[in-house]
């Protein structure tokens, strides 16, 4: 029996990455005053329609709908941002905080083909800043990002590209421009970019095909389109960037895929060629709120693709030494209470340990903890239990010494200063 095409099983070892990503990223969290927040992994199927956009690639091919026994359109949450808008809402949490800052860690869902970093069900680190208008927290969330990859070692590894899509009117007169330019070479469109022209020119831009950039060399450009306060908006992160020392380019092209965006647009890619190489991507999305009921609540966020972040951290992250683990060889021809003593001492050290409760002899457990790379064991056996002491080998040099129970606290102490 396989794992579902796209699913992957996250075993203990892994497990441990995991675990460090997300201690560095909430420790940064806290620092800014950031609150988790986990939503449901089902939500009603309109929420992504009236977010994400009926024309994006998300809501008609990738989202995993079905109805339920009560006959309503339900789907797996394809992305992080929109559960969190209505969370908002429907908590009426803006209604005592004006400024909420949030983040969140979990699964997503989309029909997408299985490839490197990306899989049907995929992991999502995000943050969502709800409540101020300005661009000092576009520039807040970004730093974050840039500060949570400094502490994993992969920030040189990765680059930063910013834009301004303006708002949602100065988008529109942007399409009719680029529509335009594109239908003269319409025949010259992969079959994908055909289809977008009429529904959603925008994402024509970040087309992967070679032939349709070569098109759009001499397309309209939408910061042509942009008035004032898009402009100073953009202005004015650049300065706090600058100020920052956070490098960034300006991509002219950058739309991102969802259509809740205004304003600041960004990814951070890593530096390798293949075209899958987004770690993280987000942007402001100030009338979201507003697309489904509720008062219009400015924000800006960011997601990152966790599975995506390990592909480029796997080396800097250091899965735990194996050798920190105490190992407990017990003789199995004797009952022996004085191992729940000997578990006592070790927790309140806070050391963790493995009590082996196999069948083997004492040797072949002995053994074991030598292959997996463990450097001390107690040994419990009838010999020393008699005289009520115990064996400390040190399987690195091994060196061998016998401890009275009534000393092993005492030793234990001692010994964690070289653990």
């Amino acid at each position: 029996m396989q794992p579902i095409r796209g699913t992957k099983d996250i075993l203990p070892n892994d497990i441990e990455i995991w675990q460090q990503i997300y201690k560095i990223a909430y420790d940064e969290f806290s620092k800014y005053n950031y609150r988790e927040i986990r939503t449901p992994i089902l939500e009603n199927t309109n929420l992504f329609e009236r977010c994400i956009g009926n024309f994006t690639d998300i809501v008609n091919k990738e989202m995993y709908t079905f109805l339920d026994q009560g006959s309503r359109s339900i789907t797996l949450r394809p992305e992080g941002t929109s559960s969190v808008a209505r969370a908002i809402l429907s908590n009426k949490v803006y209604v005592n905080n004006k400024m909420n800052r949030l983040w969140y860690l979990g699964p997503m869902f989309r029909y997408e083909r299985p490839q490197k970093g990306r899989q049907r069900q995929f992991h999502q680190l995000g943050i969502e800043c709800l409540g101020s208008e300005r661009a000092i927290s576009d520039a807040e969330v970004i730093k974050i990002a840039h500060n949570i990859l400094t502490e994993l070692k992969c920030v040189e590894q990765c680059s930063l590209e910013i834009n301004s899509i303006g708002n949602i009117e100065e988008r529109e007169t942007y399409k009719e421009k680029l529509t335009e330019y594109l239908k003269k070479y319409e025949s010259e469109l992969d079959e994908d970019s055909k289809k977008r022209l009429e529904r959603n020119p925008l994402r024509i831009l970040d087309s992967k095909s070679n032939q349709v950039q070569k098109v759009l060399t001499e397309a309209p450009l939408l910061k042509n389109y942009l008035g004032k306060n898009s402009v100073e908006h953009f202005n004015e992160l650049r300065e706090h960037l600058n100020y920052l020392n956070i490098e960034y380019s300006i991509n002219e092209r950058l739309v991102r895929g969802l259509d809740y965006y205004n304003y600041t647009a960004f990814e951070i890619k890593t530096n390798e060629k293949h075209q899958q190489n987004t770690v993280c991507g987000g942007g402001r999305y100030d009338y979201l709120t507003k697309q489904i009921g509720g008062p219009k609540i400015p924000a800006v966020g960011w997601a990152i693709g966790i599975e995506r972040l390990i592909s480029i951290t796997k080396d800097s992250i250091k899965k735990k030494n194996i050798t920190e683990i105490i190992y407990i060889a017990v003789d199995n021809s004797i009952a022996n209470y004085n191992i729940w003593h000997i578990i006592e001492i070790l927790t309140t050290y806070q050391l963790k340990f493995e009590l082996d409760l196999s069948n083997g002899n004492v040797s072949k457990k002995i053994k074991k903890a030598s292959q997996m790379g463990i450097n001390i064991c107690i040994i419990i056996e009838k010999n020393t239990l008699e005289t009520e002491s115990l064996k400390i080998k040190w399987l690195r040099t091994n060196k061998q010494q016998i401890i009275k129970l009534s000393n092993l606290q005492e030793y234990i102490k001692y010994i964690k200063n070289f653990i």
